[in-house]
């Protein structure tokens, strides 16, 4: 992969999780838990930056998580992580969820959000992303 472009790996990078909402994930109002949503996100952007980088990677901020309509108990979620900035030592990831309902068509956006990694070698000091 060394002789791929920056774009390249960029879209080889992009990840996608598939995940049932089910009744033991979701809060009082039967939707799904705040905190599980950031989770995933922070899961699936992990293995965003994993694959773009092929580097040690850690979190190391979540910027602005827009939770825009509630996901339901029911229905299928797509978490879809894409490299958004690539800098010096570190990367930002856009993780986006959309809601499939199960029976139907109907797909939405629901939550969006960024997180911030750093690679780092192995006695945890950062290192270039690329």
């Amino acid at each position: 992969m060394e002789h791929s472009t920056i774009e390249e790996r960029v879209k080889l990078a992009e990840t996608r999780i598939f995940k049932a909402v089910f009744p033991n994930t979701t809060n009082h109002y039967d939707t799904l838990f705040g905190g599980t949503a950031m989770h995933l996100m922070d899961e699936v952007a992990f293995i965003a930056a994993t694959r773009f980088s092929r580097k040690r990677v850690v979190t190391v901020s979540s910027d602005r998580i827009d939770f825009n309509k509630p996901i339901p108990a029911g229905t299928i979620i797509e978490l879809v992580g894409s490299i958004a900035h690539i800098g010096n030592t570190s990367l930002k990831v856009l993780v986006e969820i959309f809601i499939e309902e199960m029976y139907s068509e109907v797909r939405q956006k629901a939550i969006t959000g960024t997180f911030t990694f750093v690679a780092i070698d192995q006695h945890k000091n950062p290192v270039k992303v690329i």
